[in-house]
């Protein structure tokens, strides 16, 4: 359980772009923007009530966080840059939490924002080895037993992991192409989904081959986007008359490598499996759950597909299914709606898209929007069902190569009051099903007293 020392806290706003393409038609100043003033606005609080900012990004200059939240005011607030790969916005929302929890502060701020370049990753500093390439050499090592691979190095990471796991319990590519079918299927309905095309199975493997097992359709895109979520204390729900809409963060964990990822000779553990075990495993136990309990609780999850096969041996890793059964929980339904866990209902990574600091808090806008009941036609069902007034668990899985991994449980509070104003009333419509830009009079009902006209003039020049 959760030392009685740290107190509650509660995501009560969020806010994102839509993700889209790299195109470099918006700048990271004007996608943080709207992703932190709707998330003001959803909270019903403005930029001044925020004490802390946490801010994250893999591809853009530091201080860039400065540079993303001073149209909202300068209010001399610490402002902390993150960078932690794919796991960037949940470290963010981390370490917001956690200045909460610390009693720090009353309201921090977590925003992730990225614009990317098209095309598979590459390393941005040429000059020398980066961060990742022991786990490159040591995947390619471990294909004398697996069978030679090829592609980008990222794919072909997962692709490794993906494929031990078919030689160990017998999965296969179909059960690859069910879920990122699945996952496309769910984005049609998700108005900031970059693909929304509702894919098939059989477009999925006849899409073009990456590597040697997935295929374009099983790969997440290189998107730019930005999102954000506030986090405050209970205190802070209760004056500002939030009960209505504050999603608890019941649990929540980040964690790194142990000697295993490159000691156990696993293409699986190379990629997260072991650290999303420990790390979702730490999630429920802090949640009051026994070993290996808990998961029954939960009823809908966005979690880390960055390639199919990662979704596969996460549902695994994350405890979702007896041990070596993740392809049977995918032939069963068990990961969509009508199943036993509605999974990645915003599209995931392959479908939603991956602007990599944005997309953890991505994840959890999805969630938060869920356990709040506002999803419209993409609601999980029966969330609300159990017999406290609480409802299900909903859990969030994201992980960054080199690694890091962050699991998040969240939950309605008890105290929860349905009616009144919320989040929807502010923004004039329901933003969990509706994606529209933000105007002039939308900043000016957020920003802080603190701000500078230079600042305004200079970067606001589109709006």
């Amino acid at each position: 359980m959760p030392s009685s020392k740290f107190r509650r806290t509660f995501i009560v706003g969020c806010g994102s772009t839509a993700y889209m393409k790299p195109r470099g038609e918006r700048t990271i100043e004007e996608m943080s923007l709207e992703a932190v003033t709707k998330a003001l606005l959803d909270a019903g609080v403005t930029y001044d009530a925020i004490e802390a900012g946490f801010v994250g990004f893999c591809y853009s200059e530091s201080m860039s966080g400065q540079s993303a939240l001073y149209h909202l005011g300068m209010t001399g607030i610490p402002i902390t840059n993150v960078n932690n790969n794919c796991s960037t916005g949940s470290t963010a929302l981390v370490h917001a939490a956690n200045s909460v929890k610390t009693s720090l502060v009353e309201c921090a701020l977590a925003l992730g924002f990225e614009r990317m370049a098209s095309g598979s990753l590459v390393n941005q500093y040429p000059d020398r080895l980066g961060p990742t390439v022991l786990f490159g050499f040591k995947s390619v090592e471990l294909e004398e037993t697996l069978g030679e691979g090829f592609g980008p190095m990222a794919p072909r990471l997962f692709s490794n992991g993906g494929k031990e796991y078919c030689v160990k319990h017998g999965a296969n590519v179909e059960h690859f192409a069910k879920i990122a079918s699945k996952n496309h299927k769910h984005a049609v309905n998700n108005p900031y989904a970059q693909f929304r095309d509702g894919w098939t199975e059989e477009q999925v493997l006849n899409s073009p081959k990456i590597t040697d097992q997935l295929t374009k359709l099983m790969c997440t895109p290189t998107s730019d986007g930005a999102s954000c979520c506030i986090v405050a204390s209970e205190d802070f729900v209760r004056a500002h008359k939030l009960e209505n809409q504050a999603i608890e963060i019941v649990a929540q964990v980040l964690e790194t490598d142990e000697p295993s990822a490159f000691e156990s000779s696993s293409p699986g553990e190379l990629v997260g499996y072991g650290t999303t075990k420990r790390c979702a495993d730490k999630v429920f136990s802090q949640a009051g759950f026994a070993l290996g309990h808990g998961r029954d609780e939960v009823g809908v999850i966005e979690l880390h597909d960055c390639f199919a096969p990662a979704e596969l041996f996460l549902y695994d890793a994350l405890g979702l299914c007896a041990p070596g059964t993740a392809h049977k929980m995918v032939d069963k339904g068990d990961n969509t709606y009508g199943g036993k866990y509605v999974i990645n209902p915003s599209g995931g990574l392959e479908a939603r898209g991956h602007p990599i600091g944005a997309t953890g808090l991505g994840m959890h806008f999805s969630i938060t929007m869920q356990l709040r009941g506002w999803s419209g036609i993409s609601q999980a069902p029966n969330l609300f069902s159990t017999p406290d007034k609480r409802g299900k668990y909903g859990l969030v899985h994201n992980v960054g190569l080199g690694s890091a991994a962050v699991v998040s449980l969240l939950r309605r509070p008890e105290f929860f009051e349905a009616g009144g104003e919320d989040g929807r009333t502010r923004l004039g419509y329901n933003h969990a099903t509706e994606c529209r830009p933000i105007t002039m009079a939308d900043l000016d009902k957020v920003k802080a007293k603190k701000s500078s006209k230079y600042v305004l003039q200079a970067g606001l020049a589109k709006l």
